[in-house]
């Protein structure tokens, strides 16, 4: 029996794991992978019970890339069947990044191509001091064309356009100066500096996070007109009008803690 090439659970705080588990391939990216790890991200936004999604990856290794079995099988097919393939890989980096639970990325070791797509369509990411990142894509003569609306986000135009074409190797130190991840931590202290990351998630009102993941949407990229202006206010309004702004509000005054804070 074929083992799933995803495993997701969820504990009783409402944290979903998510984990590449294809250690033996280094959690290599293929079409099968793709749609498992699509559907279990989507299960998570439907799941509610979940309240913080952890992306992770089995074994040394995050994800090293594509597949090169699964490589070969995209070099033998057609333009439209390519961009029908390619779409699926975008629509995973879309989901990811559309999620409204806040997501956390740990990274140990290698984490190349399509693993970057992951990284920065993710809310937070934890990398090592051994962890490595690399666009290898040129080297096949390709570019990360499917990851690179989030990948430019992260690092800036004048930072991608070197590392799109360099495919060089970013050491952990690099990593966190351009912004791939926002912490590196030793080897063996990914784990308890996720948990320490989770149960701030977990104090904090899950509407709330979620409206201010769409608000840094809505307000990234333009000038800030009186319709920007007018959205925030009412953002605002809505949130501290609401159930969860309700109570969080009466236990701030309370000196309690609010009802949907999860502690333990």
């Amino acid at each position: 029996m074929t083992e799933t090439a995803i495993i997701s659970t969820t504990d009783s705080r409402g944290v979903t794991r998510i984990a590449l588990n294809r250690p033996d391939k280094r959690n290599a990216f293929d079409d099968r992978i793709i749609t498992e790890l699509t559907d279990a991200i989507q299960a998570a936004r439907s799941n509610p019970d979940c309240r913080v999604v952890v992306l992770a990856g089995e074994g040394r290794h995050f994800s090293a890339g594509a597949d090169l079995n699964y490589m070969k099988r995209t070099a033998e097919l057609s333009e439209q069947e390519n961009i029908d393939d390619a779409r699926r890989l975008a629509n995973l980096m879309q989901t990811l990044d559309r999620l409204d639970r806040p997501t956390l990325c740990l990274v140990q070791g290698a984490a190349y191509g399509g693993a970057l797509g992951l990284i920065c369509a993710s809310d937070i990411a934890i990398g090592t001091e051994n962890s490595q990142f690399c666009l290898s894509e040129a080297r096949l003569g390709i570019t990360p064309a499917a990851i690179g609306p989030y990948v430019v986000r992260t690092l800036g135009q004048r930072h991608a356009r070197r590392y799109f074409q360099t495919a060089e190797v970013i050491r952990s130190d690099r990593a966190l100066e351009l912004g791939l991840i926002h912490e590196r931590v030793a080897d063996d202290a990914l784990d308890a500096r996720a948990e320490e990351l989770i149960a701030a998630l977990l104090r904090n009102g899950p509407t709330a996070m979620a409206a201010g993941k769409q608000l840094i949407t809505g307000i990234s990229g333009g000038a800030i007109s009186d319709e920007m202006i007018q959205y925030t206010a009412e953002v605002i309004a809505r949130l501290r009008t609401g159930d969860e702004g309700q109570e969080g509000l009466a236990a701030f005054f309370d000196k309690r803690t609010p009802d949907w804070a999860v502690t333990s």
